[in-house]
């Protein structure tokens, strides 16, 4: 019998025995390697759901995982025990979503790791087979997990789309935001204005080249001359965000939310997004993103180890959950291995 992390209702997280289940047509096992703490695992923990997903049963969350492989994949030139990551976003493939090119929007999505679907935070997991990813070989379980959230960052860019040496204000300075940082600078944007409210996020933000770093939106303003900038990107999980966002954007500006707000609510000045005329766009998770995520990471262009700051076993993560949820100090992005922590050097 496996072991996994449950979730029961908010702010109740342990660990028990898991009763994994039967395989289906096409779905594949795998030894989970990794897995990654994401902000939206946090809102389950934190408000025991996100809208309409709710925690309604004992859950396993993770959905940011790589692992081994049980059996060969010859027709992907695979072979049992390779490390391979997962994509979560089990789409339909037929909806008018899915046809247009974008999964991410499929209303018939079976995402690994959303209630109803258990996650990957457990030593075993099935899989459907088309949602394996195979992995450089240099690729440890480290970057095989940061794949995913990576992935997040360059849809949210795609939707940004910003233009050469552009100015842009990056509110939030968590995982996703210290990643949509390097993504931008890959992609030829400008001056990066980032602010959060935590000292050690802004530390890592300067250390991964932000321009400029601050506390809150009023920096951004003030080194705008109050203007704002022409392109804002939001990836906190406040319910300010989204009116941090409209303060810090110019005039026929640009924002792109990436953020889910604590309790899925934002408080909006209205006023001031339609006085401005600003173009409002939201992130949902991420389209066809992994091949260009792997080239960013094997060329060296995103630094995905610097910003895990946290590794732990099993058994370590329902506290582990409990540290990002008060906003300890220091903790950035945590990984979590149910089989137990890689050997020193692995």
């Amino acid at each position: 019998m496996s072991r996994a992390l449950f979730i029961r209702a908010a702010h109740d997280a342990y660990v028990a025995p898991f009763n994994l289940r039967e395989g289906n047509p096409g779905e594949v096992l795998i030894d989970v390697a990794s897995v990654g703490l994401c902000g939206s695992d946090l809102h389950y923990f934190k408000d025991g759901g996100i809208g309409s997903a709710i925690v309604k049963e004992p859950f396993v969350p993770g959905h940011e995982f790589g692992g081994y492989l049980c059996e060969d994949l010859d027709d992907l030139g695979l072979s049992r025990g390779s490390l391979v990551a997962v994509d979560p976003n089990k789409a339909c493939g037929h909806c008018e979503f899915c046809e247009r090119g974008h999964p991410n929007l499929c209303p018939n999505v079976k995402f690994i790791g959303a209630p109803p679907f258990d996650g990957a935070m457990t030593e075993r997991i099935w899989v459907p087979k088309s949602q394996i990813v195979p992995l450089p070989h240099e690729f440890g379980p480290l970057e095989a997990v940061m794949l995913e959230p990576l992935g997040v960052a360059i849809h949210a860019v795609d939707l940004a789309k910003p233009r050469l040496l552009e100015q842009v204000a990056l509110i939030g300075c968590g995982p996703i935001g210290l990643l949509i940082l390097q993504v931008l600078k890959a992609a030829g944007a400008g001056e990066i204005l980032a602010v959060d409210p935590l000292e050690h996020r802004r530390t890592m933000a300067a250390r991964l080249g932000a321009s400029r770093v601050g506390e809150s939106v009023d920096d951004i303003r003030e080194w705008t001359r109050r203007e704002g900038a022409p392109l804002v990107i939001e990836a906190t999980n406040s319910p300010l965000g989204f009116r941090d966002a409209v303060l810090a954007a110019k005039i026929g500006g640009r924002i792109v939310l990436v953020g889910i707000p604590d309790g899925d609510v934002y408080t909006l000045p209205a006023a001031e997004a339609r006085r401005r005329g600003l173009k409002i766009k939201f992130a949902r998770r991420m389209g066809e993103v992994y091949p260009r995520a792997i080239e960013l990471v094997a060329g060296g262009k995103v630094d995905v180890a610097s910003i895990v700051t946290h590794q732990v076993g099993l058994d370590e993560a329902p506290d582990t959950f409990r540290n990002h949820a008060d906003n300890a100090p220091g903790y950035i992005k945590s990984l979590i291995y149910p089989n137990g922590l890689p050997k020193q050097g692995g």
